[in-house]
């Protein structure tokens, strides 16, 4: 059951950050980048069991024009869940508060994480626009390793 697992307003600090995207098998990040990052937070959510975050997902953008939804993991033994939906459900709340007419909310899904978001709205833009994207190395050398299937 997901009786135990709380919602906190507040995105979770570094390490944690960092465990959690890695644990969730998405692209880890430096501590570095890290860093710079997570300051920059619009406004984030994590879910604690036990004291554990298991759970966490971001808004971040420039809040005027652009906000994207980035970071929405858990971890795997509480996937399939509900618990993306319950990270979603917080997120989508604060935007709709939050978001100023014209402004443009993006995300981008990984596989069939487009199911879950196309509940709070989103849509696939493709063909009229496509996502491009690449990984920034050490000495500015682009990687698009993360691309490659698994």
């Amino acid at each position: 059951m997901n009786d135990d697992i709380v919602l906190v307003e507040r995105f979770p600090e570094i390490d944690d950050y960092l465990r959690l995207r890695i644990a969730a098998g998405m692209h880890a990040m430096s501590r570095e980048a890290a860093t710079r990052a997570l300051p920059n937070t619009l406004y984030g959510v994590h879910l604690e069991q036990g004291g554990e975050v298991v759970g966490m997902g971001r808004v971040i953008g420039d809040n005027g024009c652009f906000f994207t939804v980035v970071d929405i993991a858990v971890a795997p033994r509480l996937q399939a869940r509900g618990l993306g939906k319950r990270i979603m459900t917080a997120l989508d709340a604060w935007l709709q508060r939050n978001v100023p007419p014209s402004a443009y909310v993006t995300l981008i899904a990984d596989g069939d994480a487009k199911y879950l978001y196309a509940k709070f709205g989103f849509v696939e833009s493709a063909p009229i626009a496509v996502n491009m994207e690449y990984v920034m190395e050490a000495g500015g050398v682009r990687s698009y390793a993360h691309l490659e299937p698994k």
